[in-house]
């Protein structure tokens, strides 16, 4: 069965994550068949990002979206617009929507909450001064 679900790239504690469509089997960060997105749960709010002709294509043909893409498809209201594509409303009308209501949306600021570490500022380094500073 295909499935369309996150895959997880980044580095460590930074996640962040693309929306894949991939077969059941396949590992977490394994082989996929299509790239149709991808979330930052780092930014303030979170940037959500997919591609509403694809989404609904794959949709459509059959493909189940886990838990969190399913979650993720209905805040950026492209569940809705697959409702209505099965309820016989043109793809064409509904990416045009979809479209237009990315552009009218307040762009999200690229800062996020947990920010990476600058050269030579690992926390290693952080505890080893801090260590060096209460002995003195």
């Amino acid at each position: 069965m295909v499935r369309i679900r996150l895959r997880r790239v980044g580095l460590k504690k930074q996640p962040s994550y693309r929306i894949v469509v991939a077969d059941q089997r396949t590992a977490r960060d394994g082989r996929f068949i299509e790239i149709i997105g991808h979330h930052n749960p780092r930014t303030r709010p979170s940037t959500d990002i997919v591609k509403e002709d694809r989404a609904l294509y794959w949709l459509s043909v059959g493909a189940q979206p886990s838990d969190g893409v399913l979650r993720l498809l209905k805040r950026t209201g492209t569940w809705e617009r697959y409702e209505r594509l099965m309820k016989g409303e043109a793809m064409e009308t509904l990416v045009a929507e979809a479209e237009a209501a990315f552009a009218a949306a307040e762009p999200v600021s690229p800062k996020t909450r947990y920010p990476s570490p600058g050269p030579g500022e690992s926390r290693k380094k952080a505890r080893e001064a801090a260590a060096l500073a209460k002995e003195e």
